[in-house]
């Protein structure tokens, strides 16, 4: 396949990433492979709420989210206090065991969130971008003794310790299954307990890496001074890496593109061994002119490579990141705000027409190389689950970013539904989901979402893994303690299949994967929205009926084709849509 031809250094696209399925793994909350690497209690110190001393056990995989345990009780906290405490021992070995599941659900790239050593359970905080966290590995107190014999300004001196190696064989076992995985960088800012902070803060201007952060005053007794400093949005946990007008400045700038190497192209054993991409951290918040270099570095490892930004921005303010000479795609969020605004929202829906302009701007915004690219997204581990949101329709619009970020928090907000979704609520995902999967570019599954998991933004939207086959608690607290009826927690084998149905769909279909997008009928008053993808002679129409009574739909392209059922196989040539469900055709 041709190339579509940008401007910039190397300012082609990877042709693999075009209409991929992503699978969004939040590892410290996917499975827990080996419980003999479980975290101890300082294993988080430096992360909030900053209590590595009160009572702690790895928390009950399978227990109500919103119940205290015993163990937290013990400190006289709340809920939220104690989530952001809590580990449930997630790990590498617990995504190497999971592959048959994500093969069988159909995914074929993964997306990571950061597995670098860090306290959190979110791990955004890094100690470093050069190792695996131990406890992700087969011997945490073993990896932290050889780590300690490196020095990190020196890159021929870092080892490897034992979750390192098991991360190189997850990334081999992946692309042995003719998948691919990335990982999240967060070249931003570094945690307060990184090797390079720490030596700043003992040894001020004498540090080796003190000028690697935006210091603002020095520890002086003489001059009544304090040591101060920016941190990420004012965060003082997460120090912000210094920036000039050349982007991140000399001395981290080397250390990024040194550990970048170290997963491209570990041990030099060449790219097909390394990571195939990554997904930046707040891109945003570090300057153009790094992001440019930084994307030739990464295309001299592996020319194939996949650079994808968090970046939450209108149209517009998005383009200088995707003009061809920084990233391949963003996190699709305003795919998401769109999606929301028709599906989710009821009284406050968009028209289908609205809908239908709104995809359009967006596809032909950056061009067709990048169309492909977008990772279509509907929640993720920084928005509320989908499950939820179509159980809180016309709140805040997800388009209001910041309003909505915190009024679809049940932590800022007592009335948001953190319930278990109705069957009706049901349906709406399930279309939501075959919209994502059968739209124009690459959509982004967050782990769970097809095992049938709701939860409110973020912590709530970080729970366990939902696995078939093991008993769980119902949820019947509150995150006051009070109660609720129960809602019964257990893996939807139903919706399972339906997502997985619609991922082989489009994995035999090369149509769904990389062809092209025309709207076929925009009915506002049934709300029905037709559309064709077709590549070659692989042509597809789909109607999706959001209305909430049954609509029968007729179209001159059903008599100019012969069409049948995607699923059944049935000739179609009038085709009746139930309500709030959809059809798919694919010519004869």
């Amino acid at each position: 396949m041709l190339r579509f031809a940008w401007p910039g250094a190397n300012g082609f696209h990877p042709e693999w990433s075009k209409g991929v399925v992503w699978y969004q793994i939040f590892p410290e909350r996917f499975h827990n492979g080996d419980p003999r690497n479980d975290p101890k209690v300082t294993d988080q110190n430096g992360a909030y709420p900053f209590d590595d001393s009160s009572a702690f056990q790895i928390h009950p995989w399978h227990s109500d989210w919103y119940q205290l345990q015993p163990y937290e009780q013990k400190n006289g906290k709340d809920i939220y206090y104690n989530i952001q405490r809590r580990r449930y021992g997630g790990d590498v070995q617990g995504i190497l065991d999971k592959l048959d599941y994500l093969q069988k659900l159909g995914v074929n790239a993964l997306y990571l969130t950061p597995v670098f050593w860090s306290p959190s359970s979110h791990k955004y905080d890094a100690l470093c971008y050069h190792h695996v966290d131990p406890t992700f590995g087969p011997d945490p107190e073993g990896d932290k003794k050889l780590m300690a014999t490196e020095d990190p300004l020196k890159a021929d001196t870092w080892v490897w310790t034992k979750a390192d190696l098991l991360v190189l064989k997850l990334i081999d076992e992946v692309h042995q299954r003719k998948m691919h995985i990335i990982f999240d960088g967060v070249f931003n800012h570094l945690g307060a307990k990184s090797f390079a902070f720490q030596d700043v803060e003992k040894n001020q201007q004498a540090s080796p890496y003190a000028n690697w952060f935006m210091v603002t005053s020095w520890r002086d007794a003489a001059k009544g001074t304090r040591f101060e400093y920016n941190g990420w949005f004012g965060v003082k946990t997460l120090p912000e890496l210094k920036e000039d007008a050349t982007g991140i400045v000399a001395g981290p700038k080397e250390y990024i593109f040194n550990a970048t190497r170290r997963w491209m192209n570990p041990m030099n054993k060449g790219a097909a061994h390394g990571i195939d991409g990554w997904r930046l951290d707040v891109a945003y918040d570090v300057g153009h002119p790094f992001w440019k270099s930084w994307r030739q570095h990464v295309r001299s490892l592996n020319p194939q490579a996949f650079m994808t930004a968090e970046l939450v921005f209108p149209v517009e303010k998005t383009k200088p990141y995707l003009s061809g000479d920084e990233f391949d795609a963003t996190m699709n969020y305003n795919f998401a705000f769109a999606v929301h605004d028709f599906f989710v929202q009821e009284a406050k829906a968009a028209t289908v027409t609205q809908f239908d302009a709104k995809l359009k701007e967006l596809r032909e915004a950056f061009g067709p190389g990048v169309a492909l690219n977008m990772q279509n997204l509907v929640d993720s581990h920084d928005a509320t689950r989908i499950g939820s949101a179509v159980a809180n329709p016309d709140g805040k619009k997800m388009a209001d970013w910041g309003d909505y970020f915190n009024w679809s928090q049940k932590s800022n907000n007592k009335s948001y539904n953190a319930r278990k979704p109705t069957a009706a609520q049901l349906q709406k995902q399930k279309l939501i989901a075959a919209f994502q999967l059968l739209y124009l570019g690459s959509p982004m599954i967050f782990y769970g979402d097809e095992a049938g998991m709701w939860g409110s933004n973020d912590p709530d939207c970080r729970k366990p893994m939902l696995w078939a086959g093991q008993q769980y608690e119902s949820e019947k607290a509150n995150p006051d303690q009070s109660t609720h009826a129960p809602d019964e927690v257990r893996f939807n084998q139903d919706l399972f299949g339906w997502y997985q149905k619609f991922i082989a769909l489009r994995r035999q279909s090369a149509a769904i994967q990389r062809g092209s997008f025309t709207t076929v009928a925009t009915d506002d008053a049934r709300q029905v929205y037709a559309f064709r993808r077709t590549l070659g002679q692989d042509d597809v129409l789909v109607v999706f009926n959001r209305g909430s009574q049954p609509a029968s739909f007729t179209h001159a392209s059903l008599t100019a084709r012969q069409y049948r059922d995607a699923f059944t196989r049935k000739a179609a040539t009038t085709v009746t849509v139930p309500a709030m469900d959809v059809v798919v055709l694919r010519a004869k």
